[in-house]
């Protein structure tokens, strides 16, 4: 499977969905992967099985106020830059990238940076969705070492983190993202073609890829009728129901009578009526009309492990539990997906994939620096 310009407003509509109402403002990073198609040509999408055991992948994404993201494009370089401070460490060329987050901007700018740097991308992430820490990852519950990680902008200028974990991590980078200016590219929880099947959420470009075009029906639709702590009045066919949603960097809960229709770590997400486009929690205002979906995580959030680390408690919404219920839209394996067929050759380190440049130079609210990831 590959992606190309056609192709990618159903993904990124996709990683907008998986956002949850936070992880970035998709249009940019759109705008930057739309580009590094045309220069570079479409991105080949790759199974965690069709990788070499020893090939190294490369997790990336940005990290910063989404505010900051909105203004600043960004460069082309970066990925660049973080390639070559991994492969120094590791000594052995990145042969594939993977996505931090799915959800929100970083989905498009590891497909962007995929194909700037000549690698395919794995159908996973670190998420299944869009996380404000950097340390709400897959990777993390299966005990994949955070470091070494590499922060950078456009013009090189990098820190390198060493020998700390998750926690520590998140701290180091949101301290070190002023001078960057408050957006930084980084790479973590850097790993080998075996261990991606294991710790990892699978099938999360393909998902992205269906969600862009087909979603579930919505749980309410109606209009914005506070938008402190949301309340949606329902229209329509949901004349008289009242549901309010619970938000912080991303939307948290959907509570209708105290009872909850939706929690983190559900993806919540709020689709404009009239326009179809997705609303980040930066944009809900009164009396804008509003369809409410929910779309499952992987199943490893709903572990005891999971709710632990990415569960309501974790977001300050105490004392409200995770509806059981069955995960139909979530594989427990990678989807098939186009040009999956069994015995396709494995992807070898990065002169096999080609066309690689060569190397260069209550609920939280947000806070300053904090965005995706």
């Amino acid at each position: 499977m590959r992606i190309d310009t056609g192709s990618l407003p159903a993904y990124a509509r996709g990683c907008a969905v998986l956002g949850s109402g936070g992880g970035g403002p998709v249009t940019i990073a759109r705008a930057a992967a739309l580009q590094a198609l045309y220069d570079h040509g479409p991105v080949r999408v790759v199974q965690p099985g069709e990788l070499d055991p020893e090939l190294l992948v490369m997790p990336v994404g940005s990290a910063g106020s989404s505010a900051v993201m909105s203004e600043r494009v960004g460069g082309t370089d970066e990925p660049v830059h973080l390639r070559r401070q991994i492969e120094r460490r590791y000594g052995t060329p990145v042969g594939a990238v993977l996505a931090s987050e799915i959800g929100g901007a970083n989905g498009c700018l590891a497909l962007a940076w995929a194909a700037r740097l000549g690698l395919p991308l794995v159908d996973a992430d670190g998420m299944s969705r869009a996380f404000p820490r950097m340390n709400q990852t897959v990777m993390e519950l299966r005990g994949i070492s955070a470091t070494p990680a590499v922060m950078c902008d456009g013009r090189g200028r990098t820190v390198v983190i060493e020998h700390v974990d998750g926690r520590w991590l998140e701290r180091l980078v949101r301290a070190a993202l002023e001078p960057f200016g408050g957006q930084a590219a980084t790479t973590e929880y850097v790993m080998r073609g075996h261990q991606v099947a294991s710790a990892t959420a699978l099938g999360s470009v393909t998902r992205a890829l269906r969600l862009g075009t087909e979603l579930p029906a919505p749980l309410v639709s109606g209009k914005i009728a506070e938008t402190g702590s949301i309340v949606i009045e329902g229209l329509g066919a949901d004349l008289g129901r009242l549901v309010r949603i619970e938000a912080g960097t991303e939307f948290l809960a959907v509570l209708e009578d105290g009872a909850p229709l939706a929690v983190v770590p559900d993806v919540i997400a709020l689709l404009d009526a009239r326009t179809g486009e997705v609303v980040d929690t930066e944009h809900v205002r009164y009396g804008l009309r509003v369809s409410v979906v929910r779309v499952p995580c992987d199943p490893v959030w709903y572990t005891e492990e999971g709710l632990r680390l990415a569960g309501p408690e974790a977001f300050g919404l105490t004392g409200l539990a995770v509806p059981a219920r069955g995960l139909p839209d979530t594989p427990s394996a990678p989807p098939a997906g186009p040009g999956a067929a069994p015995g396709a050759p494995r992807v070898r380190a990065r002169s096999e994939a080609g066309g690689a440049p060569p190397a260069s130079g209550g609920p939280r609210r947000p806070e300053a620096g904090e965005v995706a990831r």
